[in-house]
């Protein structure tokens, strides 16, 4: 059993364990709830009804979140040439091929955020995804982070200003940082608009009856709040 202290007992006090909250009222109560001494990153985590092991019921995707999500994202581009030019001009943080390929290699490097590619190196960064692929660092074309050369400074501006993925992990969930709690409600209410809606869109053809049992919301150190699920997946982006 996990020991809880007080404040924390405190602050899951404030929550209705058997209350389904609309989203509204569960981001104001995560936000009420983070006390901690820096700002919390609030996270959202869904129960799906999906067979992780089927082919067919995987969902993987990105969302840009219109708020932001409120915390410096580092970003290294796999490039050569007239890429690593562009790459560099659109603000990348560390570009290059052979010699990243070799720092990541060697020294298990893995101090960035998220990692783009041009399908022309690719031969060299597939051996690198027993180092990357655990972290979720791989570059992957759903998560839309393998990009021809002229697509990489929108998707350089688009990953700098709140470009998330979302995916399915071998327990059937769904684990999605949305923003801070600094964020207004409504700011978070933005950016849980736009996940639900890509999750929504998301759904596979294959899947038979309910698609989300659960939708929780929750702070880094706060307890978790249960929104109906039904409310959770009628919401839209204005």
């Amino acid at each position: 059993m996990v020991h809880r202290g007080k404040k924390y007992q405190a602050e899951a006090a404030t929550v209705e364990r058997d209350r389904l909250y609309t989203p509204e009222e569960a981001f104001a109560l995560v936000k009420q709830n983070a006390r901690a001494n820096f700002d919390e990153t609030v996270e959202v985590h869904l129960r799906t009804n999906l067979d992780p092991r089927q082919a067919d019921q995987q969902i993987r995707g990105v969302v840009n979140l219109p708020s932001g999500t409120g915390k410096p994202v580092r970003i290294l581009v796999f490039a050569e040439g007239e890429a690593e030019r562009i790459a560099r001009e659109a603000g990348a943080d560390y570009v290059g091929s052979d010699e990243l390929v070799q720092k990541i290699r060697n020294e298990s490097w893995t101090d960035f955020d998220v990692a783009i590619a041009v399908p022309q190196v690719m031969g060299k960064v597939g051996p690198l995804g027993r180092i990357l692929g655990p972290r979720g660092l791989m570059p992957n074309p759903r998560a839309g982070t393998i990009v021809q050369p002229e697509d990489l400074p929108r998707v350089i501006r688009e990953t700098r200003q709140g470009r998330v993925e979302y995916r399915l992990d071998r327990t059937g969930n769904v684990h999605v940082p949305i923003g801070k709690a600094s964020f207004t409600v409504e700011q978070l209410m933005a950016n849980f608009a736009a996940l639900m809606e890509a999750i929504v869109r998301a759904r596979p053809a294959s899947l038979k009856g309910q698609y989300i049992r659960r939708v929780t919301v929750t702070s880094t150190m706060g307890p978790g709040v249960r929104v109906d699920p039904a409310a959770a997946m009628a919401v839209r982006a204005s």
